[in-house]
C-alpha cells in the first residue's frame, strides 16, 4: 500500500490512519533512514520500557548512540529556579555526581543547531510543545516551560540529512521517557508523603483524640460524685429543717448554686461529648488508611436506622443555626412513625447530611407559601421508588428541600461539580460540599439530583435496598 492511501476502514479509525501513513511517509520514504538507524531505536526503545530508574535512563540515552553510532552525547537538562542549563551525562564522562553549567554554547533553542562540531537538539516536555515550538528562535524555559532541555552530539565524520532528523526524533523520544520518570518520580515522593502523612494522622490525631473518651468517661464519674455531695448537702439542710432549725440564707443559696452549676455543668458536657462523638466519626471515616491505600472511598457499611442514627444526630449539630436563621425545621411524619433498616457506612452519610444541612443554613430562603402566608423552612423525608438500580429492584429516596427561589434542572444538577458554587456569591463556599455528596452516594451503589418546586429546592439522592423484605417497624415497638 502506497503511503498517503487508506484502505477500508471504519469512519472512527480514518483520522488515526491518517497520522500513521503521514507519519510512515517521513520516516521511511523522505528522510533515507538505514539500518543502523532502525536499530538504534529498536535498541533503545527494548532497554528503556524496563523499569529504569531516572539515572539510569541518563546512561542509556547516551550509551545507545555511542555503541551503535559512534556519536558521543551530551544530555543537559534544566535546572534550579532560573531553569538554567546543566550538564547531567556525557559520553567522555558519564553522569555526573552534580550538574555542571552549560558551556556558553549550548543555549536553548527551538530547532537544532549547529555550535562548534555538535548537533545540537531540543528536548521538549512534550510533542504539544514541539508543534508549538517557533523555529529559529530562542527561549529562556520558566518553570512552566516547554524544554526539559537540549541534547548535544558530536561524531567524527558529522552528521547526514538522514542522522540530523534522526536525532531529532531521538531527542523526542528521550524527552518522553525523561518525562514520564520525573512525572513517576514525583508521583513515588508524594505517595511516599502520603503514606507518612497517613502514619502521623494516626499518630498525632486519632490516637490521641481516643484519649478524650478516657476524659469524659472520667468526667462523668465525677459528676456522680458531684451530685453525690449535692444530695448530701441538701439531705443535711432538710435535716436541720425537720429539727425546727433555721438554715443559714448563705447555705441555702450555695446549695442552689451547686445544683444550677451541676445542671450547666451536665449540659456542657452533653453538648461537647456530642460534637466530640460526630468529630470522631468524621475523622474516622474520611481518614482510613485504605481510602489511601486504594485511591478511592472505601466503605465500612453496617446496618442502620436512617433518622435516628444518621439525620438526627447532624440535625442536633445545626438546630441552633438553623433557629438563629429563622428557619422552621419540618420532620416527615413517616419517617417518625415507622423505619427500617438500611445498610450504609455512617459515617460517611452522616457527612452528607452535615453538608446538606449546612447549606440549609446559608442557603433558605423566606417565601409566600400557597396559604399566602410567610415560610422560611428546610424539610427532610424518605421515600421508596421502584426499579432502582434496576428494574424489579427497590431504593430508598431521600430529600432534603429547602424553601426559596428555584433553579432550572441543569444548573441544580452543576452543583454536584467540584468548584461549582450557588449563586449567592455573598456567602461563604467552596463549592465541594454537594461534590462530596455525589461522590460518597455514588461509592454507595446511588445516584444523585435536585428537583425544583413551586416553594423551593429539594436536593435528594437515591440508595439501593438490599434485595430483601424490609418489615416497616414502628417508633413504638422500638427498645
Amino acid at each position: 500500500m502506497a503511503y498517503g492511501s487508506l484502505p477500508s476502514l471504519p469512519d472512527d479509525l480514518r483520522p488515526v490512519a491518517r497520522s500513521v501513513l503521514a507519519m510512515a511517509a517521513q520516516y521511511g520514504n523522505q528522510r533515507g533512514w538505514t539500518g543502523k538507524h532502525a536499530e538504534l531505536f529498536g535498541v533503545f526503545f527494548a532497554v528503556s520500557q524496563t523499569h529504569l530508574p531516572l539515572e539510569e535512563y541518563y546512561r542509556l540515552v547516551i550509551a545507545v548512540p555511542l555503541l551503535l553510532m559512534e556519536a558521543s552525547c551530551s544530555l543537559y537538562l534544566c535546572q534550579g529556579e532560573g531553569r538554567e542549563l546543566y550538564l547531567a551525562c556525557s559520553g567522555e564522562r558519564g553522569l555526573l555526581a552534580e550538574g555542571e553549567p552549560a558551556p556558553a554554547g549550548i543555549r536553548l533553542k527551538d530547532v537544532p543547531y549547529q555550535e562548534a562540531g555538535l548537533h545540537v537538539f531540543p528536548v521538549y516536555k512534550t510533542h504539544a510543545c514541539r508543534e508549538q515550538a517557533n523555529p529559529g528562535g530562542e527561549r529562556n524555559s520558566g518553570p512552566d516551560g516547554c524544554f526539559l532541555g537540549m541534547l548535544a552530539v558530536r561524531r567524527p565524520e558529522g552528521l547526514s540529512e538522514a542522522d540530523t532528523f534522526f536525532f531529532a526524533q531521538y531527542a523526542g523520544h528521550v524527552a518522553a521517557g525523561l518525562h514520564n520518570r520525573s512525572l513517576y518520580r514525583q508521583h513515588t515522593e508524594k505517595w511516599d508523603f502520603i503514606n507518612t502523612l497517613i502514619a502521623d494522622i494516626e499518630h498525632n490525631i486519632i490516637v490521641p483524640n481516643m484519649y478524650f473518651r478516657h476524659l469524659f468517661n472520667s468526667l462523668e464519674k465525677k459528676f456522680g460524685l458531684l451530685e453525690g455531695m449535692r444530695r448530701e448537702i441538701e439531705e443535711a439542710l432538710a435535716e436541720i429543717r425537720q429539727r425546727g432549725g433555721m438554715v443559714p440564707e448563705r447555705c441555702e443559696y450555695c446549695s442552689a448554686t451547686l445544683h444550677s452549676l451541676e445542671k450547666d455543668l451536665r449540659e456542657d458536657h452533653r453538648q461537647i461529648l456530642r460534637h466530640y462523638n460526630n468529630m470522631s466519626l468524621f475523622i474516622e471515616s474520611l481518614f482510613r488508611r485504605e481510602h489511601f491505600a486504594r485511591g478511592h472511598l472505601v466503605l465500612h457499611p453496617r446496618r442502620c436506622f436512617l433518622e435516628k442514627e444518621v439525620i438526627i444526630p447532624q440535625l442536633e449539630q445545626y438546630v441552633q443555626r438553623l433557629q438563629q436563621a429563622g428557619i422552621t425545621v419540618e420532620r416527615p411524619q413517616n419517617m417518625y412513625e415507622e423505619e427500617f433498616p438500611i445498610q450504609v457506612d455512617i459515617g460517611l452519610l452522616a457527612q452528607v447530611y452535615a453538608n446538606l444541612f449546612s447549606n440549609a443554613v446559608k442557603y433558605t430562603k423566606e417565601i409566600i407559601s400557597g396559604w399566602g402566608l410567610p415560610r422560611k423552612a428546610m424539610a427532610y423525608g424518605r421515600e421508596i421508588v421502584n426499579d432502582f438500580p434496576e428494574k424489579g429492584q427497590k431504593g430508598i429516596k431521600c430529600n432534603v428541600f429547602t424553601t426559596g427561589p428555584s433553579m432550572p434542572v441543569s444548573e441544580g444538577m452543576r452543583l454536584f461539580q467540584d468548584g461549582v458554587r450557588g449563586g449567592d456569591a455573598a456567602l461563604n463556599g467552596s463549592g465541594h460540599g454537594l461534590s462530596f455528596i455525589r461522590h460518597v452516594i455514588e461509592t454507595h451503589g446511588g445516584s444523585i439530583g435536585y428537583e425544583p418546586t413551586p416553594e423551593g429546592n429539594n436536593f435528594y439522592f437515591i440508595l439501593p435496598l438490599p434485595p430483601l423484605e424490609y418489615p416497616l417497624i414502628p417508633l413504638s415497638a422500638k427498645v
